[in-house]
């Protein structure tokens, strides 16, 4: 476990801080950042701005945001945050690019996932 949260501070992610917000629980994390990376609004979200439903993608990114950001994901919250306040005012102008960084980044996720598993 160790090994794993050390890939996930190097990383960028704060392991301690949502250590904090889980009481501890560590296996509790590592459950929160496997369903994570196979959260639907990560899909939906790209499925709304290639459709053009500005809603919809505001409502998914803003899911997302809050999520990584409570399991302080840094690299991806940080992303999917910059897709959040043009959502709201109504643009999803040039999101598509910052959609797909917010993609490899959850790839990466999987990878340090899958390299540091029990």
């Amino acid at each position: 476990m160790k090994q794993l949260f050390d890939a996930l501070g190097k990383w960028g992610c704060n392991v301690d801080d949502a250590l904090v917000r889980l009481l501890g629980d560590e296996e509790l994390y590592i459950d929160c950042l496997e369903s994570v990376q196979c959260d639907p609004a990560f899909y939906a979200l790209g499925d709304a701005l290639r459709a053009g439903d500005k809603e919809s993608a505001f409502e998914n990114a803003h899911t997302l945001k809050g999520v990584l950001g409570n399991l302080s994901l840094t690299p991806l919250s940080v992303t999917v945050s910059e897709m959040v306040e043009p959502l709201r005012g109504g643009s999803d102008d040039g999101l598509m690019p910052v959609y797909e960084q917010l993609m490899a980044q959850r790839k990466e996720l999987e990878d340090i996932l899958s390299q540091y598993k029990k």
